[in-house]
Parts: C-alpha cells; sequence; structure tokens
C-alpha cells in the first residue's frame, strides 16, 4: 500500500472532515467523513473514485482536525468560552443535584467548537419526577426519543434538549447504568463521566484565575459575549453529545450500521440528511 494511502489520504478527509463541521453545520462524524471523502477523491476518468475503510479517519483523527481549526480560528477566546460552558454545566447539574447528572463530551474533554452544547447523563428512577423537576426549574425544553445501534443491539434513548444559556441535551438512562461505563466511539475508551466534584477540580486546574473570580463573585465575566457568538452557528444535532467526544457512548444511528463495512468497498453516494471520572 502507498504512504498516501496510510497517512497523506487520512489525514486530508480527517482535515475536510472538520472544516466540513465547522463551517458547513455537519454535525454527525460519520456523515462528514464520507462527504469528505467524496469530495477529496472526487472522480477518476468520469467514474466515481472508491475508497476502503483503513481511508476512512477514525472519530478521533477529525476530533484532533477540529480542535486545531478552533485554536487556530478563535485563538484565547476559545479557552474563555470553554470555561463559560463549563460553569453552565456545573449549575445546571447542582440543579439536576436528585438524579445524579454527569458531565460527558466536548465540554469535559475541551474539544469544543462554535455550536457545541452542554452534555449531560442523568440518571432518575422515575422519569416522569424528572420532567416535573426541569418544568419546576423553569427551563424550557424539546422532548425526543432517539433509536441507536448500540453493540449489536437497537436502543431507545430520550433526551432533553433545553434552551437555557447555552444549549444543554440531557440524556436519560436507568440508574444501574450509571455504575458502568460506556465505551466512546472516538478512541474506544470508557467514557469520561464528570461529577460536580470532578467538574470543579477541573476548573480550578485548568482555569486557575476564572475559577477563583467565579468563586469570588458567582460570575463568569463577559460570559453573554462568550456564548452568544455561537447563536449564528448551527446548533448540534441531537446525536452532537453522543459522537462528539461527545462520540463518548459509541453508539450510531441505527441506519447506519448494517452492511456498513462491505458498502465501503462500493461506489460512493451521498447519504441521507440524517446523517469518564464518576
Amino acid at each position: 500500500m502507498s504512504a498516501e494511502r496510510f497517512g497523506g489520504l487520512r489525514a486530508r478527509i480527517a482535515a475536510e472532515a472538520a472544516r466540513l463541521m465547522i463551517e458547513e453545520g455537519v454535525d454527525q462524524y460519520f456523515t462528514a467523513k464520507r462527504m469528505a471523502a467524496k469530495r477529496i477523491l472526487g472522480r477518476v476518468e468520469g467514474r466515481r473514485a472508491r475508497y476502503r475503510p483503513a481511508d476512512l479517519p477514525s472519530n478521533g483523527e477529525i476530533r484532533e482536525a477540529l480542535l486545531v481549526l478552533a485554536e487556530r480560528a478563535e485563538g484565547s477566546q476559545r479557552t474563555r468560552r470553554l470555561f463559560a460552558l463549563r460553569i453552565v454545566a456545573l449549575e445546571a447539574m447542582r440543579a439536576l443535584a436528585p438524579f445524579s447528572p454527569r458531565l460527558i463530551g466536548s465540554v469535559s474533554t475541551g474539544h469544543i467548537r462554535r455550536g457545541s452544547d452542554v452534555d449531560l447523563h442523568v440518571f432518575p428512577a422515575d422519569e416522569e419526577a424528572l420532567e416535573r423537576h426541569v418544568r419546576a426549574l423553569g427551563w424550557t425544553f424539546d422532548r425526543e426519543r432517539v433509536t441507536l445501534q448500540k453493540g449489536g443491539e437497537i436502543r431507545e434513548y430520550v433526551h432533553y434538549h433545553v434552551a437555557d444559556v447555552a444549549p444543554l441535551e440531557l440524556t436519560v438512562y436507568a440508574p444501574r447504568d450509571l455504575r458502568t461505563r460506556p465505551r466512546s466511539s472516538t478512541d474506544g475508551k470508557p467514557i469520561v463521566r464528570l461529577g460536580v466534584a470532578a467538574l470543579s477540580a477541573l476548573c480550578a486546574r485548568d482555569h486557575p484565575g476564572a475559577w477563583e473570580r467565579y468563586l469570588e463573585t458567582g460570575e463568569v465575566e463577559g460570559m453573554d459575549a462568550l456564548l452568544a457568538a455561537d447563536e449564528d452557528e448551527p446548533l448540534p444535532g441531537p446525536f452532537d453529545g453522543l459522537l462528539d467526544g461527545a462520540g463518548e457512548d459509541g453508539d450510531e444511528p441505527a441506519c447506519a450500521e448494517p452492511g456498513e463495512e462491505d458498502d465501503l468497498y462500493q461506489d460512493y453516494e451521498p447519504l441521507p440528511g440524517f446523517e469518564g471520572a464518576t
């Protein structure tokens, strides 16, 4: 095999997939990498080019390319926005304390980009009690049931999309699931789930000055301006919290998995528009 297949082509596809996610609002790794492969390979002698599974970058490679692009575009403002999002997460978790909330995804790992939301797992014994609690907080939300392929099984998850200072996505799990750690689709490792204490320690370590000011005043300097920059960007889709490092659950849309490996050896066709410490 050529060095291009093992290195250059994957890197080019990863960079283009990252660009598609940032600039064109593609919100799934699964979709972005295939769109990127089509655009880069194009046509050879009038025929659609073929690619192998080995040509496609992993979710982790795309995430790293996203981080590079975000840092180039935003510089120090990105770090300040990350802190603001972590405080949004912390205050939301305190409000949801009866349901053992845990932070996952890009806000916990630091791999945020414009449009990143705050992804929380919650573990209610009674989902109706959770919904009553969210309503009592005065939060505006949409409830969504999503079917995913996980571990060869079809599973259903309930998501609450909350409109707050920054968008929140609550994914509902049974209390017993708090004792397990699903593997990330990004790197295959168990996901990181941060509780309130762990997130507070992370803020103190990564943002010491801003954290001290927050403890003194209860506010984040310039939070509204930092988060307002996201308002003109495409908001995350319903799977963003699961695939964005975030791809932390290792889940995929149910329609994406059957026959996927075999299909990769066929001519590329555009896909439909569906695209942790405790």
